[in-house]
C-alpha cells in the first residue's frame, strides 16, 4: 500500500511543471494582447493596421470579424423649421402688429377690388387645392399652420407670397362659423386658360346655361354646383348678375368654379358670340297655363320682366297703342310657344336661360329666344303655390336636359350600329 501512494506521488510529481508553464503563457498571452499591435492577423486572413497608442475596445469589437453589425447610415441632423421650409425650398414670413400687408383683407372682398386689381379671395384648403389643379395664379396666402401649406401641390406655391398671421385674424377676415385657418388670394380665372379635369370633360354635353339678372349670391353658387354636376359645357352670366367671384357665391358653389367655364358680365348683344351655331334656346317660365290666358298682353304686367327694361316697354307700350289707334297691331312682347319641361327640347345644342325671382327674366332673353326658335319651359306646380326657387327651377331643368340629350345620344348610337 505504502509502495502504490508512492507511485501515485511520483506520477503527480511531474505535473506540477506542466500546470505552471501553462498559467505563465498564458499570462504571457494576456500582456501581448494588451500591447498595440502594428498589425492584426484574423483567422480569416484579414489583416488591420492599427496605429500605435491605445484603442478603444468598442473599435476591436466592430473590427472583429466574428461579429459581424450592420452598417448605420450616419444620422441626419433635425430639421430647422422656424422660417425656412427646407424640403420645399419655400420661405413664409410672420406678419407682426400693424404689418401693412394685411391690410389688403379689408378691401379684397368687394366687388370694386375685384374688378379693378383682377384679384379674388379663396378660403379653404380644398377650394383652394381646387383652384391651384385648374391653373388659377396664387399671389399672396394667409395661413395659421404650417401643416395647411403642406397639404397642397408644393410646385404651385413658388413665388407665392407666405405670410403667417395668428388664427384670431383668419377669425375676423373669414366669413365662416368654423374657420378653416388659410385664406389665399388669386389673379382672377380666366375660362381659357384654365383647365379643367378631364373627367368633367368626357362627360361634358352641348347644354349650356345663361344665368339672366341672378342677384342672390347663394342662388348663383347652387345654380352653378347643378350646372358642373349636369354637365354645361359653358356657363354665361349677363350684366345685373351678382359677381361669381364673391365670397357667399363661391361658397354655395363648392367648387364648381373650378369644373365648368364661367364666362361673366356679358351684354346681350354678345351673348350669341359664345353660342355654337344652330343652338336653340329655351327660357324658364315662372307662370302657368292659367295665368297665361288670364295675363295682359301688355309687356310691363309681365312679373319675370326685368325692372331695367320698364323704360324701353313704356315705349314700346306707347308706340303699341299708337298703332291701335290708327288701326294697326304690334307686338311688342316676342310670343313664345310655353310647353311642359318634361315633353322633348333639348337637342344637339341647347341653352337655358334662367331669370332671378326678384327681377326675373329681361326682354332680351325673350328675343333671343324667338330668334333661335325657343320656347318657354314650364314646371308645372300645384295651383296656389308660388314658382319654385331660381336654383330649383334650374336643377330641375339642366338635368332633364342631360337626360334627354344622353337618351338623344345612345338612340343615334344604335341607329348607327
Amino acid at each position: 500500500m505504502a509502495v502504490l501512494v508512492k507511485g501515485v506521488g511520483c506520477a503527480s510529481r511531474p505535473l506540477l511543471p506542466l500546470i505552471q508553464t501553462w498559467d505563465l503563457d498564458a499570462r504571457r498571452w494576456v500582456r501581448a494582447l494588451r500591447r498595440s499591435p502594428v498589425k492584426v492577423l484574423f483567422p480569416s486572413g484579414q489583416v488591420l493596421d492599427r496605429k500605435p497608442g491605445k484603442q478603444p475596445r468598442k473599435a476591436v469589437a466592430e473590427a472583429s470579424p466574428h461579429v459581424p453589425r450592420p452598417k448605420q447610415p450616419p444620422p441626419e441632423p433635425p430639421a430647422q423649421t422656424p422660417s425656412t421650409w427646407e424640403e420645399s425650398g419655400l420661405r413664409y414670413d410672420k406678419a407682426f402688429p400693424g404689418d401693412k400687408r394685411l391690410s389688403v383683407m379689408t378691401v379684397v372682398k368687394s366687388r370694386t377690388f375685384r374688378e379693378k386689381q383682377g384679384k379674388i379671395l379663396l378660403e379653404g384648403r380644398r377650394l383652394i387645392a381646387d383652384a391651384l389643379k385648374a391653373g388659377a395664379v396664387p399671389k399672396t396666402f394667409f395661413f395659421s399652420r404650417l401643416d395647411y401649406l403642406k397639404e397642397l401641390p408644393l410646385d404651385k406655391l413658388k413665388g407665392v407670397s407666405l405670410i403667417k398671421v395668428k388664427f384670431e385674424d383668419i377669425k375676423e377676415w373669414s366669413d365662416l362659423v368654423t374657420p378653416q385657418g388659410i385664406m389665399g388670394i388669386f389673379a382672377k380665372p380666366d375660362h381659357v386658360k384654365m383647365t379643367f379635369p378631364a373627367t368633367q370633360l368626357h362627360h361634358s354635353l352641348p347644354l349650356l346655361l345663361i344665368c339672366d339678372n341672378l342677384r342672390d349670391p347663394g342662388n348663383l353658387g347652387t345654380i352653378l354646383r347643378s350646372a358642373a354636376g349636369a354637365g354645361c359645357s359653358k356657363v354665361l352670366l349677363t350684366k345685373g348678375c351678382v359677381d361669381a367671384w364673391e365670397p357667399k357665391v363661391l361658397r354655395a358653389g363648392m367648387g364648381a368654379h373650378f369644373l365648368v367655364p364661367i364666362v361673366s358680365n356679358l351684354d346681350w348683344e354678345a351673348v350669341p358670340n359664345y353660342l355654337p351655331d344652330d343652338t336653340r334656346v329655351y327660357v324658364a317660365d315662372n307662370c302657368g297655363f292659367y295665368d297665361q290666358t288670364q295675363r295682359s298682353n301688355k309687356a310691363s304686367d309681365h312679373g319675370w320682366i326685368c325692372d331695367q327694361q320698364l323704360s324701353k316697354l313704356h315705349k314700346y307700350e306707347e308706340e303699341e297703342d299708337e298703332d291701335l289707334e290708327t288701326g294697326t297691331s304690334k307686338d311688342c312682347l316676342p310670343k313664345l310657344e310655353v310647353q311642359s319641361y318634361d315633353l322633348d327640347w333639348a337637342e344637339a345644342s341647347t341653352a337655358v336661360v334662367i331669370g332671378g325671382e326678384t327681377h326675373g327674366l329681361s326682354l332680351e332673353s325673350l328675343q333671343l329666344a324667338e330668334s333661335t326658335g325657343g320656347k318657354r319651359l314650364l314646371i308645372p306646380v300645384v295651383p296656389g303655390v308660388d314658382s319654385l326657387n331660381s336654383a330649383m327651377a334650374a336643377s330641375i331643368l339642366l338635368f332633364e336636359g342631360r337626360r334627354q340629350l344622353r337618351l338623344r345620344a345612345e338612340h343615334l348610337s344604335r341607329d348607327r350600329s
